[in-house]
């Protein structure tokens, strides 16, 4: 894993284990404090209790265990073969618990939508197809995150899906309470509830259902937030860890010198014109926050007005793809709140998914070559491109209609002769994205780059990477835009 043996800090894992030892050991008072037991410099806590009251369950199991693992101040730093096996061991339970059952079950509830005759196979290749997406799979064993976030984040999905509102609402807040960046995700959510509530009518039906939300999502805060509540100051400590202004807005992304490997606009950008000293930090947050709310609107607005199932799965992609590329302190790891939405409308558009999932997998290669998984990342990615294209025949699914651009087509002049050739040249582009991120691949792992350019590789996949995403963005809000189907018209699932 990145960072084992190599002080002061050692990695994501022992961020992870670290917090357990402060969970264990110290009052709840004092999680979110700097104090002489708990120096915030060395991966102080700084996600929502959630994670907190986790790392505190986790610490429990492992007193039982072995002491030694969580005692305070002599336990930094500490790696073992046992206690390795231990943090995989959580990781995995967390996923057996959580995040495959949603799939599992999100993909039962597609069956009941699909017309197909093997429908159980069907099932079956669904399911397979987003548990072996590598950009996940290798982040939570080289980076060591635990997929709860985006585990409540999928059950929420999956309870809207049944019309189960409420549960899916403390669902989403259960996944918003365990990690702030799922506010990536929060405004389809907000917008498609909001949406049904005006369609049952806001002075009935609806105004019912609003109150129930609203209630049901203040008593899940409540609950989550009760331990940090006796003081105002315990809140706004809480607050100011989970969204360091103090620390620059653009710390973790764009604007630094050199840039550094992330492929969202603002780091492709800076590769060619020096945005930190062209703006002040002040212009910096406005410019990013104002590009953020403007790529965000259509699309919300959109799903305000109509709110239906697949315009609010497709929002979910649109809305998290617009934080990743235009917000600020954005991690190369955050591209996976973009792929897990895309890996819900895999059987809708199984190409663009397809493709979308290895480009995602792919901008984290300079994070994955650090973490020695090179073989990981390979063998995962042509396992997962393989299982993809034996389920659902990926190649014969490029036509305008397969891709979901027949109303976009049909509001062009002359569309017509250039759609014939479309699958053409869709199928063309992937086999040259293919082959250039193929390439870049080999190169960055066996070739050395010239010294006046040691980061030339992981540039060069940051910005293609960015590229690829850039037109992402335009085809998923091109099919959310110009989408005409209505909620009415989908079978309800009972």
């Amino acid at each position: 894993f990145l960072g084992a043996g190599k002080p002061p800090m050692y990695g994501d894992y022992e961020a992870q284990r670290h917090w357990q030892e402060v969970t264990y050991n110290l009052p709840i008072r004092q999680w979110y404090f700097n104090t002489s037991d708990n120096n915030l410099q060395y991966w102080g806590l700084d996600y929502p209790p959630l994670t907190a009251y986790h790392s505190f369950l986790c610490a429990y199991v492992a007193k039982l265990i072995n002491p030694d693992w969580i005692a305070l101040h002599t336990s930094r730093g500490y790696e073992s073969q046992p206690h390795k096996l231990f943090m995989r061991t959580t990781v995995f339970v967390a996923d057996l618990l959580v995040y495959i059952p949603a799939v599992i079950l999100y993909c039962f509830s597609l069956k009941e939508t699909s017309t197909k005759k093997k429908a159980s196979i069907w099932v079956v290749s669904s399911a397979l197809c987003i548990l072996l997406y590598p950009g996940l799979i290798l982040i939570d064993h080289g980076h060591f995150q635990y997929p709860l976030s985006l585990g409540f984040a999928l059950w929420g999905v999956l309870c809207l899906s049944y019309d189960w509102d409420l549960l899916g609402s403390v669902a989403f807040c259960l996944a918003l309470n365990y990690k702030q960046m799922e506010l990536y995700h929060s405004l389809p959510f907000f917008c498609y509830l909001l949406g049904k509530c005006f369609k049952k009518g806001i002075r009935g039906k609806g105004l019912v259902l609003l109150t129930k939300i609203a209630g049901v999502v203040l008593v899940s805060f409540a609950v989550c937030w009760l331990p940090f509540c006796t003081d105002m100051e315990q809140i706004m400590q809480v607050l100011r860890r989970l969204f360091p202004v103090d620390r620059g807005l653009f710390e973790a992304c764009m604007f630094s010198s050199p840039p550094p490997h992330l492929a969202n606009i603002w780091c492709s950008l800076s590769v060619l014109i020096k945005i930190k000293e062209i703006l002040s930090p002040e212009v910096q947050l406005k410019l990013s926050l104002a590009v953020t709310v403007a790529s965000l609107l259509p699309t919300c607005v959109k799903l305000l007005v109509q709110p239906s199932l697949r315009g609010f799965k497709f929002a979910l992609v649109s809305s998290a793809l617009s934080f990743f590329l235009f917000s600020f302190q954005v991690h190369e790891k955050s591209i996976l709140l973009v792929s897990v939405p895309v890996c819900l409308i895999i059987n809708e558009i199984p190409f663009m998914a397809t493709w979308f999932l290895l480009v995602s997998t792919f901008s984290m290669l300079p994070l994955l070559l650090k973490d020695g998984l090179l073989l990981a990342y390979t063998v995962t990615t042509l396992a997962f491109l393989s299982v993809c294209v034996a389920s659902f025949s990926i190649f014969e699914k490029t036509s305008a209609e397969d891709l979901q651009l027949k109303p976009f087509s049909l509001s062009l002049k002359g569309y017509v002769s250039w759609f014939k050739a479309f699958p053409k040249i869709v199928r063309s582009l992937f086999l040259l994205s293919i082959t250039l991120m193929g390439a870049l691949s080999l190169m960055s792992a066996a070739v050395h780059p010239p010294q006046r350019l040691p980061d030339l590789f992981p540039l060069a996949v940051s910005v293609l990477s960015c590229l690829h995403f850039l037109l992402f963005f335009v085809y998923f809000n091109v099919v959310i835009l110009w989408d005409s189907k209505n909620s009415k018209g989908q079978k309800k699932i009972s």
